[in-house]
């Protein structure tokens, strides 16, 4: 493969490289080396874009960031942007999953991660919040929206609904209905998102 020169290089160029490493292989894989073969430079090249793996995280979360809408934050209607907010960066994360682990308990530096909590903090205080609710407000979606990506609830149940029947009757009964509605099963986790935003955007109303 002929190497491409330096200067094509870039640190989102070599944070998607790593995002297709972790992809196909897991954390693992994740090495400078593995990144500048898949790029076809020199490992040194690397180095005048990102100056460690640690960096190079920080790059991968900076990508994934630069995927999420902040535009309905400014919606007037408050509630409303808040929630198309959280579905667009559950969306966002519902694309990388195995990323979730890597980035979640990583620092906020970027200027694009706090330019999006300064916006959601503005959009909740703006729907009535107090600083201290809005930060508590913007905890509970951000772990909603990340722990909703990260696990299913509707994959874990493998059997028909019937078959949990009768040692299991209640989970039957609510498999069975989910699995009536007309998204379907499969849908559930997706319908459990909404109800969580939508009770933690009611909730405002009523937090101190």
């Amino acid at each position: 493969m002929a190497r491409p020169s330096q200067n094509l290089l870039s640190r989102a160029l070599i944070a998607r490289a790593a995002m297709d490493l972790l992809d196909e292989q897991g954390v693992e894989a994740l090495k400078m080396r593995t990144i500048a073969d898949r790029l076809g430079v020199r490992g040194a090249s690397l180095y005048h874009h990102v100056a460690s793996k640690e960096d190079l995280l920080d790059a991968v979360a900076e990508l994934i960031n630069d995927e999420i809408d902040l535009g309905p934050l400014t919606d007037p209607g408050g509630a409303a942007g808040i929630a198309a907010y959280a579905h667009g960066y559950r969306g966002v994360y519902l694309r990388y999953p195995h990323m979730i682990p890597l980035v979640a308990r990583r620092r906020v530096a970027s200027d694009k991660a706090l330019r999006g909590y300064d916006a959601l903090l503005d959009a909740l205080t703006r729907c009535g919040c107090t600083p201290a609710a809005a930060a508590e407000a913007a905890a509970a979606i951000d772990n909603l929206v990340l722990g909703s990506a990260l696990e299913t609830f509707t994959a874990g149940f493998n059997l028909p609904p019937a078959d949990y029947h009768p040692r299991y009757p209640a989970l039957a009964a609510s498999l069975q209905a989910s699995a009536a509605h007309p998204d379907g099963l499969p849908a559930l986790d997706a319908r459990g998102f909404t109800l969580g935003i939508r009770l933690i955007l009611r909730g405002l109303a009523s937090t101190p």
